[in-house]
């Protein structure tokens, strides 16, 4: 996996931790981490203390970032309804690209080219001391905790899904 950290969605992500100072390092995998399972199979761990990064459209058409446990599903009525809103639009690999800078299976919580309007943190992340989150490449992965998340994201803590079958 020659390179990986020499990309620039993963620079930015760097940049980000060193920003925050989250001091966990990146880990590049060996088999890709595109998914909460393949991500946890690769670093030895439960699925549910990945950190998966997903972006959905408000209705104004601005990006909303859900960090979820990789053990939920993220339950789009039950958040739709906690914000008020009709319901969440599903988005594309160019939506996500275009908003956060990175590519559907890197998506990470922070060095966003644009800042999401509003992100949302599963408390079923806070079950755990470590959770791992994208780096901003499928091969890559940083170690960070719930409360760390919390505040370099600003997000707002929430009960976001149902565990995943």
């Amino acid at each position: 996996m020659d390179g990986v950290l020499e990309k620039s969605a993963v620079k930015r992500v760097v940049a980000a931790k060193e920003k925050f100072g989250i001091t966990g390092q990146i880990k590049v995998l060996t088999e890709t981490a595109k998914s909460a399972a393949e991500a946890a199979a690769g670093l030895g761990i439960e699925v549910g203390q990945i950190a998966s990064s997903i972006i959905f459209k408000l209705p104004d058409n601005s990006p909303l970032l859900v960090i979820t446990s990789g053990r939920h599903r993220v339950d789009t009525e039950l958040v739709a309804s906690k914000l008020g809103i009709e319901k969440l639009e599903r988005v594309d690999a160019d939506y996500v690209k275009e908003n956060s800078g990175f590519s559907i299976g890197g998506v990470a919580p922070i060095g966003w080219i644009k800042t999401p309007s509003i992100t949302l943190i599963d408390e079923a992340l806070n079950d755990y001391e470590v959770v791992w989150a994208a780096a901003g490449h499928p091969h890559a992965v940083f170690p960070t905790s719930y409360s760390e998340l919390l505040s370099c994201t600003e997000a707002k803590s929430m009960m976001v899904g149902m565990v995943s079958k």
